[in-house]
């Protein structure tokens, strides 16, 4: 397990970082972040896509924000195809939440390996592209979950900031419970799947700007490293 300012740090000290000096994550629209230098934040959106990511997505490319999404295959990546591309076309980060939501510590390695393999196979059928992050369900891992998701490419990432958007739907209580846990280098999980999280969106994306903060995806937060399959990353 690893924070994402110590992946960093690491990758700095490295050979290649030393040469070049740079490192910073792209983000949509072809614009730079160096969370080395800027005060970044991570948003993260879990289970879906839903039908609340359309309205979701254009919130964020209104307030040119960019996020990752860890993506559920069962009845929302097999169901919404259209709004993985749109998650794709428009700079975000496609990411695994498993098949079916399945906790992965509780089931032979065998089942968790189809229940992420799965996923990759989807998104990849969808978008040409194969993610590297997987967050398990529930953020319960172990050893035998760490080699199995380092056999098939994806490292995992927790987070350190929850608003618990699964026991309410009342947006501003949403929205404070993240800006009082917002730090930097922080890592937001919220669901797009259930009704009062997206609503809160845009007042805590424009709370958090006010507070000086940058809003990138986990790879973006982690760069110049790289994502390393099995490792666990959390704030």
């Amino acid at each position: 397990m690893t924070a994402p300012a110590d992946a960093r740090a690491d990758a700095t000290g490295s050979a290649a970082g030393a040469k070049n000096g740079k490192g910073g994550g792209q983000a949509g629209g072809g614009q730079d972040v160096d969370c080395r230098k800027a005060k970044c934040v991570a948003l993260t959106f879990d289970a879906g896509p839903s039908e609340n990511t359309d309205r979701l997505l254009d919130i964020l490319k209104k307030q040119k924000a960019h996020a990752t999404f860890f993506m559920l295959g069962k009845n929302h990546i097999a169901k919404r195809p259209a709004e993985v591309r749109r998650i794709d076309a428009e700079g975000h980060e496609l990411a695994n939440h498993t098949w079916s939501h399945q906790i992965l510590t509780e089931i032979q390695p065998a089942e968790a390996k189809r229940e992420l393999s799965r996923v990759q196979d989807a998104v990849r059928k969808i978008t040409g592209k194969t993610p590297t992050l997987m967050r398990p369900p529930q953020g319960r891992t172990d050893e035998t979950v760490s080699e199995v998701s380092k056999e098939l490419g994806l490292a995992q990432v927790l987070w350190s900031v929850t608003a618990k958007d699964y026991e309410t739907n009342d947006s501003a209580l949403i929205s404070k419970r993240v800006l009082e846990q917002t730090e930097r280098d922080g890592i937001i999980l919220l669901h797009d799947i259930y009704p009062g999280t997206v609503p809160a969106v845009p007042g805590i994306l424009k709370e958090l700007k006010k507070r000086g903060y940058t809003i990138v995806t986990v790879s973006q937060l982690l760069s110049p490293a790289k994502p390393q399959p099995g490792m666990v990353y959390r704030p």
